[in-house]
């Protein structure tokens, strides 16, 4: 068992830097888990506080049930890659995969065999005489993951490992490391601040601001039920409507115009006059191109920009309520100028008070998901 337990993790740097604030998380045995956010949000820190790269100033770290707060980065059975993959510019390949089984004083024939094998299954086999200088980028990648390996950790622990590849290979590569994780069945931490990478890979993510964990749950659960204002305009490709408003009645008055009927399951949790933010991903708006029932539970206006997006276009329509971006299908995309309406789907509208989700029905909160706690 290789589960990652963490307890009150503070970090703190010289000049009154906070970096982790008494943080709290759990990570299951074997899981593929994501920490996701901004850039200076803590996640790195976070990594190599875990990896024993970086002293905790108060709370605790827990490997597979062992307290390991104090041990030293060799002796915590993880293996780690970082961003820049750090390989050795004057060593071979196999040399490379090699070096955690040298530091640990193995064998030249063990290392030797070790390397090879690892190699062989990463697809390194006629590269090992090589030196990084002389690889591509995925190859440097797989490199990395194989040295990483080789020691055969209980945990492993990526720092941004895909940032330095092209758009194609970056997709081959999440496609590779999701499958290698699996056949492995090692416990697995994966930092990025790419959300598309955290949403496809992950089992569970965490969501990181100033050094607190924010949310956390599957990728399905942190995108439908975003638990904050913070979490709902980080994650997405295309960003979250967030319109504000007031309560009048079972509606929603966004601007002087709109009116919306309150969404599914916040009815008797919000009163008359109380200030809200109305949320609706783009994706789960249906734009129609005419005006009749103008106001009747849609956003009606004029479309001030298309932006293909391939396969479907990102349409951004001026309402009463402010911008709106809308998701349309291809072959239906309007032209700038026209005019029309975008309908909410009130099973997938939102409504947040106080930055909080109200309608969050019984999908983990920031808090509790932290603790590895299933709200009842």
């Amino acid at each position: 068992m290789a589960g990652i337990t963490l307890r009150g993790l503070t970090k703190d740097y010289p000049g009154g830097v906070r970096a982790l604030d008494s943080l709290a998380l759990d990570v299951a045995d074997g899981e593929f888990f994501a920490l996701l956010g901004p850039s200076g949000c803590g996640k790195t820190t976070l990594l190599r506080t875990i990896a024993g790269l970086e002293n905790a100033t108060q709370g605790s770290v827990h490997i597979g049930g062992a307290d390991v707060t104090r041990l030293p980065p060799g002796r915590r059975d993880v293996g780690m890659v970082f961003q820049d993959y750090a390989l050795f510019p004057h060593m071979t390949v196999a040399d490379n995969i090699a070096y955690p089984l040298r530091i640990k004083k193995r064998g030249r024939a063990e290392r030797h065999e070790a390397a090879a094998g690892v190699a062989s299954s990463l697809g390194l086999d006629g590269l090992l005489r090589r030196r990084p200088g002389e690889l591509s980028g995925g190859q440097q990648q797989r490199v990395a993951l194989a040295r990483a390996m080789a020691a055969r950790p209980r945990v492993f622990l990526l720092d941004e490992p895909l940032s330095n590849l092209d758009a194609r290979l970056r997709l081959e590569a999440r496609t590779f490391l999701k499958r290698l994780q699996r056949e492995l069945g090692v416990t697995t931490v994966f930092v990025t601040h790419d959300q598309a990478e955290a949403l496809a890979m992950a089992d569970r993510m965490a969501v990181m601001e100033a050094g607190r964990v924010r949310q956390v749950g599957t990728p399905a659960e942190v995108f439908r039920r975003p638990a904050s204002l913070f979490v709902a305009s980080f994650i997405g490709s295309t960003p979250m409507n967030l319109l504000p408003g007031r309560v009048r009645g079972e509606h929603a008055v966004l601007g002087d115009e709109t009116v919306l009927p309150l969404p599914d399951g916040t009815r008797g949790r919000v009163g008359e006059g109380d200030e809200v933010v109305y949320g609706i991903r783009p994706e789960y708006l249906d734009f129609l191109q005419d005006t009749a029932g103008a106001g009747k539970g849609t956003f009606t206006g004029r479309v001030a920009v298309v932006e293909n997006l391939g396969s479907s276009s990102l349409v951004t329509l001026e309402a009463a309520g402010g911008l709106v971006h809308v998701v349309v299908g291809e072959g239906r995309e309007p032209a700038a100028g026209d005019r029309g309406r975008a309908r909410p789907r009130a099973d997938r509208a939102l409504l947040f008070r106080n930055g909080g989700l109200v309608n969050g029905g019984g999908d983990a909160t920031a808090e509790s998901a932290a603790m590895g706690e299933r709200p009842g």
